[in-house]
């Protein structure tokens, strides 16, 4: 008999210090210790899915880790929106560039505009973008996020004495 509570308060224990890699291995492990029906007991314990515990078992089986980086295999996850959306730079760009300030003869620009400003006019062409990735496109564009900083004015305000009329 498997004992599903034990394999759950190990797994309890560890998830929160261990990231995807780590917790298949888990699993794995835990499956392999318990023998027959090892697999059903873990997924039942863990609620992880019998393929995520299969795919652990396999790199348990193959021995050592093909690459320390990373958890997932290279070309997982979301594609950049500026590749999905094939005309969201060049709005961008026929937004920014009116407002574009800069030496010429620099590489570093700037805009006037918010990202704020920029996202709500990009969301009102019809892109779904934030105001995060409008900074990151930005960014790639090689604009500067700052402006130049104001200069202070003299804290004891000597330019502005009153100066006596009648003397």
């Amino acid at each position: 008999m498997i004992d599903e509570s034990a394999i759950r308060q190990r797994f309890e224990a560890l998830a929160p210090v261990l990231d995807e890699r780590g917790l298949r291995r888990l699993a794995a492990a835990e499956a392999t210790a318990a023998g027959r029906g090892g697999v059903s007991a873990v997924m039942r314990a863990t609620g992880l899915a019998r393929s995520t515990i299969g795919r652990g078992l396999g790199e348990l089986r193959a021995g050592q880790i093909q690459d320390v980086d990373r958890v997932r295999r290279p070309g997982g996850g979301r594609k950049p929106l500026s590749e999905m959306d094939a005309s969201l730079l060049d709005d961008l760009r026929s937004l920014v560039e009116p407002a574009t300030r800069g030496d010429p003869q620099s590489p570093l620009l700037w805009t006037c505009k918010s990202l704020r400003k920029l996202a709500a006019s990009l969301r009102g062409m019809g892109h779904r973008i934030g105001r995060t990735l409008v900074g990151e496109l930005l960014h790639e564009l090689d604009y500067s996020l700052q402006a130049n900083r104001k200069t202070r004015e003299d804290r004891t305000m000597r330019s502005r004495r009153a100066i006596p009329l009648h003397q």
